[in-house]
């Protein structure tokens, strides 16, 4: 480029703001290669270096987005329980809603049950299933329970159903569990959950 030549122009704002950024293409590529690995091997045997290599990257590059092990699986395992509005349901209903919704989330979601597996058998794990239902299933405790003081308790035993369930169905696969039908498992646990959450402590 000689003196008298015009410097490039800039591409538009319009045009950088659509196109993706690199970094976001490989923290996608990342995350996605770690949600797998995590699903197939559990936490304990998932490496950083197969990670990377499933999402053609150098192992350094996990490791400046993510700084340790612990933070990718953070992340990767990001989940939404995508729970129902309760404004949009009737509170004498919320016990069968719910076992009906989790059914639906362990059975498309397998990162659900990789999660689990993890969280019985590593201390990362475990804290990160803590803060999933302590974020989400919470507030609809909350806005639910009769006794507002009772809330995170009776967040903590309808946890204690829904994850049970899991655990005997999806993870150690007990015969008379798996055996089920969705109804039969809402017609049992529904009330259960259901007494739970609104119920008054007599």
């Amino acid at each position: 480029m000689t003196d008298t030549e015009p410097a490039p122009s800039a591409p538009p704002a319009a045009l950088r703001e659509r196109a993706p950024r690199r970094s976001d293409t490989t923290r996608h590529a990342i995350l996605q290669a770690a949600r797998e690995r995590f699903a197939a091997d559990g936490y304990d045997r998932a490496t950083i270096r197969a990670i990377a290599k499933d999402a053609r990257i150098d192992p350094s590059m996990v490791m400046r987005y993510y700084g340790s092990k612990e933070g990718l699986y953070a992340a990767a395992l990001d989940v939404d329980l995508r729970l129902p509005d309760p404004d949009a349901f009737d509170a004498r209903d919320v016990g069968r809603l719910l076992v009906s919704h989790f059914l639906d989330l362990w059975e498309e979601n397998e990162m659900l049950t990789a999660m689990l597996r993890v969280g019985t058998t590593n201390q990362a794990g475990a804290e990160r299933m803590q803060g999933v239902f302590r974020d989400q299933l919470l507030p609809l405790a909350r806005h639910v329970c009769p006794h507002p003081e009772q809330a995170a308790t009776r967040a903590a035993l309808c946890a204690s159903q829904v994850l049970g369930l899991a655990l005997t169905r999806y993870v150690l696969r007990f015969g008379p569990t798996v055996a089920l039908s969705r109804e039969e498992i809402v017609q049992w646990m529904g009330p259960t959950v259901q007494r739970y959450l609104t119920a008054h402590r007599a």
